[in-house]
Protein backbone atom coordinates (compact mmCIF):
# COMPACT_ATOMS: atom_id res chain seq x y z
CA UNK A 1 0.00 0.00 0.00
CA UNK A 2 2.80 2.40 0.95
CA UNK A 3 4.65 1.55 -2.27
CA UNK A 4 1.53 2.42 -4.27
CA UNK A 5 1.20 5.76 -2.48
CA UNK A 6 4.85 6.55 -3.19
CA UNK A 7 4.39 5.75 -6.88
CA UNK A 8 1.30 7.97 -7.04
CA UNK A 9 3.14 10.81 -5.24
CA UNK A 10 6.13 10.59 -7.59
CA UNK A 11 3.84 10.47 -10.64
CA UNK A 12 1.93 13.51 -9.39
CA UNK A 13 5.16 15.38 -8.76
CA UNK A 14 6.41 14.57 -12.24
CA UNK A 15 3.11 15.69 -13.71
CA UNK A 16 3.28 18.98 -11.86
CA UNK A 17 6.91 19.46 -12.91
CA UNK A 18 6.00 18.74 -16.52
CA UNK A 19 3.13 21.22 -16.38
CA UNK A 20 5.43 23.87 -14.91
CA UNK A 21 8.05 23.18 -17.56
CA UNK A 22 5.45 23.40 -20.33
CA UNK A 23 4.05 26.62 -18.90
CA UNK A 24 7.54 28.14 -18.74
CA UNK A 25 8.27 26.93 -22.24
CA UNK A 26 5.02 28.44 -23.52
CA UNK A 27 5.85 31.76 -21.87
CA UNK A 28 9.36 31.70 -23.33
CA UNK A 29 8.04 30.86 -26.79
CA UNK A 30 5.70 33.81 -26.44
CA UNK A 31 8.69 35.96 -25.54
CA UNK A 32 10.46 34.73 -28.68
CA UNK A 33 7.54 35.74 -30.84
CA UNK A 34 7.37 39.16 -29.19
CA UNK A 35 11.13 39.68 -29.46
CA UNK A 36 10.83 39.06 -33.19
CA UNK A 37 8.36 41.94 -33.39
CA UNK A 38 10.60 44.42 -31.58
CA UNK A 39 12.11 47.38 -33.40
CA UNK A 40 15.73 48.42 -32.88
CA UNK A 41 17.15 51.90 -33.30
CA UNK A 42 20.24 53.88 -32.35
CA UNK A 43 19.55 56.33 -29.53
CA UNK A 44 23.00 57.80 -29.02
CA UNK A 45 26.72 57.12 -28.93
CA UNK A 46 28.95 58.41 -26.14
CA UNK A 47 32.42 58.20 -24.62
CA UNK A 48 34.14 57.42 -27.91
CA UNK A 49 37.90 57.25 -27.60
CA UNK A 50 40.71 56.15 -29.87
CA UNK A 51 43.99 55.34 -28.12
CA UNK A 52 42.68 57.23 -25.12
CA UNK A 53 41.91 60.36 -27.13
CA UNK A 54 38.35 61.67 -26.89
CA UNK A 55 37.19 61.92 -30.51
CA UNK A 56 34.92 64.86 -29.64
CA UNK A 57 38.06 66.94 -29.28
CA UNK A 58 39.11 65.97 -32.78
CA UNK A 59 35.58 66.48 -34.19
CA UNK A 60 35.55 69.96 -32.66
CA UNK A 61 38.93 70.79 -34.15
CA UNK A 62 40.48 70.88 -30.70
CA UNK A 63 43.08 68.13 -31.10
CA UNK A 64 46.12 68.98 -29.04
CA UNK A 65 49.79 68.14 -29.29
CA UNK A 66 49.23 65.77 -26.38
CA UNK A 67 46.52 63.98 -28.35
CA UNK A 68 48.86 63.54 -31.32
CA UNK A 69 51.55 62.16 -29.03
CA UNK A 70 49.05 59.68 -27.54
CA UNK A 71 48.08 58.47 -31.03
CA UNK A 72 51.71 58.10 -32.06
CA UNK A 73 52.56 56.30 -28.82
CA UNK A 74 49.70 53.88 -29.40
CA UNK A 75 51.17 52.88 -32.77
CA UNK A 76 54.61 52.47 -31.18
CA UNK A 77 53.26 50.35 -28.33
CA UNK A 78 51.21 48.24 -30.78
CA UNK A 79 48.00 48.90 -28.84
CA UNK A 80 45.36 51.18 -30.34
CA UNK A 81 42.21 50.73 -28.24
CA UNK A 82 38.85 51.87 -29.57
CA UNK A 83 36.01 52.19 -27.07
CA UNK A 84 32.47 53.51 -27.36
CA UNK A 85 29.17 53.24 -25.52
CA UNK A 86 26.09 52.71 -27.67
CA UNK A 87 22.53 53.06 -26.38
CA UNK A 88 20.08 50.99 -28.41
CA UNK A 89 16.36 51.58 -28.23
CA UNK A 90 14.32 48.35 -28.33
CA UNK A 91 10.65 49.08 -28.95
CA UNK A 92 8.07 46.39 -28.19
CA UNK A 93 4.89 47.20 -30.15
CA UNK A 94 3.04 44.10 -28.89
CA UNK A 95 0.72 43.66 -25.90
CA UNK A 96 3.06 41.22 -24.13
CA UNK A 97 6.54 41.53 -22.66
CA UNK A 98 9.61 40.26 -24.46
CA UNK A 99 12.76 38.99 -22.76
CA UNK A 100 16.22 39.77 -24.10
CA UNK A 101 19.00 37.65 -22.55
CA UNK A 102 22.02 38.18 -24.79
CA UNK A 103 23.04 40.52 -27.58
CA UNK A 104 25.94 39.82 -29.93
CA UNK A 105 27.52 42.76 -31.72
CA UNK A 106 29.66 43.10 -34.82
CA UNK A 107 31.77 46.18 -35.52
CA UNK A 108 32.35 47.00 -39.19
CA UNK A 109 35.13 49.25 -40.44
CA UNK A 110 35.21 50.24 -44.12
CA UNK A 111 32.23 47.89 -44.70
CA UNK A 112 34.14 44.86 -43.40
CA UNK A 113 33.61 43.02 -40.13
CA UNK A 114 36.47 43.97 -37.84
CA UNK A 115 35.48 42.79 -34.35
CA UNK A 116 32.70 40.95 -32.53
CA UNK A 117 31.52 40.68 -28.95
CA UNK A 118 28.53 39.94 -26.75
CA UNK A 119 26.68 41.13 -23.67
CA UNK A 120 24.82 38.73 -21.35
CA UNK A 121 22.70 41.21 -19.42
CA UNK A 122 18.98 40.34 -19.25
CA UNK A 123 16.45 42.99 -20.24
CA UNK A 124 12.68 42.83 -19.97
CA UNK A 125 11.25 44.71 -22.95
CA UNK A 126 7.87 45.84 -21.65
CA UNK A 127 4.79 45.80 -23.85
CA UNK A 128 4.11 49.04 -25.73
CA UNK A 129 7.35 50.52 -24.37
CA UNK A 130 10.83 51.32 -25.59
CA UNK A 131 13.67 50.01 -23.42
CA UNK A 132 17.21 51.36 -23.61
CA UNK A 133 19.84 48.63 -23.92
CA UNK A 134 23.38 49.94 -23.30
CA UNK A 135 26.14 48.26 -25.26
CA UNK A 136 29.83 48.67 -24.54
CA UNK A 137 31.93 48.14 -27.67
CA UNK A 138 35.71 47.89 -27.59
CA UNK A 139 38.50 46.48 -29.73
CA UNK A 140 42.15 47.01 -30.66
CA UNK A 141 42.77 48.83 -33.95
CA UNK A 142 46.52 48.24 -34.15
CA UNK A 143 46.33 45.72 -37.00
CA UNK A 144 44.42 48.32 -39.02
CA UNK A 145 47.10 50.99 -38.70
CA UNK A 146 50.28 48.99 -38.13
CA UNK A 147 51.43 49.62 -41.70
CA UNK A 148 49.82 53.02 -42.38
CA UNK A 149 50.98 54.87 -39.29
CA UNK A 150 49.81 57.76 -37.15
CA UNK A 151 48.53 59.96 -39.99
CA UNK A 152 46.05 57.29 -41.07
CA UNK A 153 45.04 56.86 -37.42
CA UNK A 154 44.47 60.62 -37.12
CA UNK A 155 42.30 60.49 -40.24
CA UNK A 156 40.24 57.66 -38.75
CA UNK A 157 39.81 59.52 -35.46
CA UNK A 158 38.74 62.59 -37.45
CA UNK A 159 35.99 60.57 -39.15
CA UNK A 160 33.86 60.78 -35.99
CA UNK A 161 31.18 63.44 -35.65
CA UNK A 162 30.23 65.22 -32.45
CA UNK A 163 27.34 62.75 -32.00
CA UNK A 164 29.80 59.85 -31.85
CA UNK A 165 29.02 58.32 -35.24
CA UNK A 166 31.69 57.85 -37.88
CA UNK A 167 31.85 57.87 -41.67
CA UNK A 168 33.87 54.65 -41.46
CA UNK A 169 32.14 52.76 -38.66
CA UNK A 170 29.14 50.44 -38.68
CA UNK A 171 27.53 48.41 -35.90
CA UNK A 172 25.22 45.39 -36.13
CA UNK A 173 23.52 43.48 -33.31
CA UNK A 174 22.00 40.02 -32.95
CA UNK A 175 19.52 39.71 -30.06
CA UNK A 176 18.66 36.42 -28.39
CA UNK A 177 16.62 34.89 -25.58
CA UNK A 178 17.03 31.77 -23.48
CA UNK A 179 14.52 28.91 -23.55
CA UNK A 180 14.91 25.85 -21.31
CA UNK A 181 18.61 26.55 -20.95
CA UNK A 182 19.12 26.96 -24.69
CA UNK A 183 20.03 30.29 -26.29
CA UNK A 184 17.97 31.12 -29.37
CA UNK A 185 19.36 33.93 -31.52
CA UNK A 186 17.98 36.05 -34.29
CA UNK A 187 18.95 34.36 -37.58
CA UNK A 188 20.72 37.49 -38.84
CA UNK A 189 22.30 40.70 -37.61
CA UNK A 190 20.37 43.97 -37.44
CA UNK A 191 22.07 47.15 -38.64
CA UNK A 192 22.10 49.73 -35.84
CA UNK A 193 24.78 52.17 -36.93
CA UNK A 194 25.80 52.77 -40.53
CA UNK A 195 28.65 54.97 -41.76
CA UNK A 196 27.67 58.66 -41.47
CA UNK A 197 24.30 57.69 -39.92
CA UNK A 198 22.36 60.05 -37.67
CA UNK A 199 21.45 59.07 -34.10
CA UNK A 200 17.89 58.22 -35.12
CA UNK A 201 18.73 56.06 -38.11
CA UNK A 202 18.94 52.31 -38.46
CA UNK A 203 18.28 49.70 -41.10
CA UNK A 204 18.02 45.94 -41.36
CA UNK A 205 21.00 43.84 -42.36
CA UNK A 206 21.89 40.26 -43.08
CA UNK A 207 25.12 38.77 -41.79
CA UNK A 208 26.95 40.52 -44.65
CA UNK A 209 28.03 44.07 -43.70
CA UNK A 210 25.96 46.83 -45.27
CA UNK A 211 27.63 49.17 -47.76
CA UNK A 212 24.60 51.32 -48.50
CA UNK A 213 25.50 54.17 -46.15
CA UNK A 214 22.58 56.06 -44.69
CA UNK A 215 19.30 54.38 -43.83
CA UNK A 216 15.90 55.89 -43.15
CA UNK A 217 13.81 53.43 -41.13
CA UNK A 218 13.84 51.76 -37.76
CA UNK A 219 14.97 48.19 -37.88
CA UNK A 220 12.64 45.31 -37.10
CA UNK A 221 14.07 41.99 -36.05
CA UNK A 222 13.99 39.47 -38.93
CA UNK A 223 12.66 36.90 -36.49
CA UNK A 224 14.18 34.46 -34.03
CA UNK A 225 14.62 31.05 -35.55
CA UNK A 226 13.75 27.89 -33.66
Amino acid sequence: MKKSLIIVAVASSLALTSCTFLDNLANNLSSIANLANCEYSLQNVSNVSVAGVNVRNIASGQISATDVVMLASAITSKKVPLALNVNIGVKNPTDRNALLTTMDWALDIAAKEFATGSTNQNYNINAKKTTTVPLGVSTDLYQLFSSTGVEALKTFASSFSKDGTSSQLGLRVRPAISVAGQTIKSPSYIQIMSPSTSSTTSSTSTSTPSTTGKGSKKSKSPGVGL
